[in-house]
């Protein structure tokens, strides 16, 4: 990955759109040079380096798509059904040598290479059976039931394109090439940290004041779930030299550091000020809620991404800074997210020009349409709230009123990640 300048997260404008965000962090993020050797096998959830270009055709040859009889296409009766004689027989595995004669059928079966001359293939339950024949009705287009060699995949064409994030149907494609390796991005390396006198991690004494650290678990999840390798710095307390020494050397050893909170601008607020003495920072006033304060900046040229505290308010915003982010840095092509239309069932007023989310659970309705039910406390900081819901109701910025019955954007959780 490329240097950042100090400045190259800077925005002029008074209030900044979902979109304009994920503009500047595509446009500005450059992905990680170095490039991994894998096994096919191994390689679901990785970003291919190069395109992959088809050494064999897919199929590698013509076969059969059915069990039945493979004819030439000019025997194919035209006016009533023919009497034929089975000549031969061929299974999947066989060579297929023997030429088809004239007036002949060949018993074969799905996956089976079509004989020399043969070029059509009758269902088995189409035929009737006699003693070595077969009587063929007429009418079945010439070529039917067969795959051609090369109609999936064709030999030298790109099979898979670079930036695929790689699925399990990318995967079983590499295979059936006859792939044993790929070259994939090198995993982004994300370092995570907590801060504030106020957390303690699960397991360890609290105190009446303290709280269980959530987050940085949170952060890992999503990260681990987009691929990533995590660095797990722990929780840092308010010491201003502290923090600043430990992200300044995080910075040489990862491609981004995230961490939630702190980095607003009340004088409690340590990591702001920790980052502006080892680097830059911008605080990004984005149009959306749940979702303020989001801090970006360059440590050494390695970017710095502060989510908001509330749990909920970080989640929402890791799903439209930070995963962007790691997908510019592991050079995925982009994933836009694809909304599904559900029906509103509750009220809501919000201000125009602003993009929100609000937590909903999804209820069946007797017409087979899905009502969205809006999570009954508004709390930014109730994790219950992304636990006993399904999704997200995104509203645009144009929005400003919802009542029952209208349709809105719906994203489930399992589709942010």
């Amino acid at each position: 990955m490329a240097q950042l300048s100090d400045d190259c997260f800077a925005f002029g404008g008074p209030m900044m759109k979902v979109d304009e965000a994920l503009a500047i962090i595509t446009s500005r993020l450059t992905p990680v040079e170095d490039i991994d050797s894998v096994e096919v096998s191994s390689a679901d959830g990785r970003t291919l380096a190069a395109d992959v270009i088809a050494p064999i055709n897919i199929p590698s040859f013509m076969n059969s798509a059915v069990d039945g009889y493979a004819v030439r296409g000019e025997d194919v009766p035209v006016g009533g059904a023919c009497e034929f004689r089975v000549q031969n027989r061929v299974t999947a595995g066989a060579i297929a040598n023997e030429v088809i004669r004239p007036g002949h059928a060949i018993r074969i079966f799905t996956g089976a290479p079509m004989p020399p001359g043969a070029d059509t293939v009758y269902m088995q339950e189409d035929v009737e059976i006699g003693d070595g024949i077969v009587v063929l009705p007429p009418g079945l287009e010439p070529g039917a039931n067969v795959r051609l060699a090369g109609e999936d995949i064709l030999q030298g064409s790109i099979a898979l394109s670079k930036g695929q994030r790689m699925r399990p149907q990318d995967v079983a494609l590499a295979a059936a090439l006859g792939l044993t390796e790929l070259a994939v991005r090198r995993r982004p390396r994300v370092a995570v940290f907590s801060t504030g006198n106020e957390v303690v991690s699960p397991g360890e004494e609290r105190t009446a004041a303290q709280l269980f650290d959530s987050n940085r678990t949170m952060l890992r999840a999503m990260l681990l779930r987009l691929g990533c390798e995590v660095m797990d710095l722990g929780i840092l307390r308010d010491d201003r030299a502290t923090l600043a020494a430990a992200m300044k050397q995080a910075a040489q050893g990862c491609d981004l550091i995230l961490t939630t909170g702190g980095v607003s601008t009340g004088e409690e607020d340590h990591v702001r000020a920790a980052v502006e003495i080892i680097g830059s920072l911008v605080l990004w006033r984005m149009a959306i809620k749940p979702g303020r304060p989001v801090a970006m900046g360059v440590i050494d040229g390695t970017p710095f991404i502060g989510l908001p505290g509330n749990p909920v308010a970080g989640f929402v915003t890791f799903t439209y800074v930070v995963r962007p982010a790691i997908l510019a840095l592991a050079g995925t092509s982009p994933m836009p997210l694809v909304p599904l239309r559900v029906r509103a069932a509750f009220d809501y007023r919000k201000k125009a020009g602003r993009r929100e989310y609000i937590r909903v659970t999804l209820k069946q309705g007797d017409d087979g349409l899905f009502n969205a039910v809006k999570f009954p406390r508004e709390g930014a900081g109730l994790l219950s709230s992304l636990v006993q819901t399904d999704g997200l109701v995104e509203l645009g910025e144009t929005v400003s009123t919802v009542k029952p019955g209208d349709l809105l954007n719906f994203l489930p959780y399992s589709s942010l990640l």
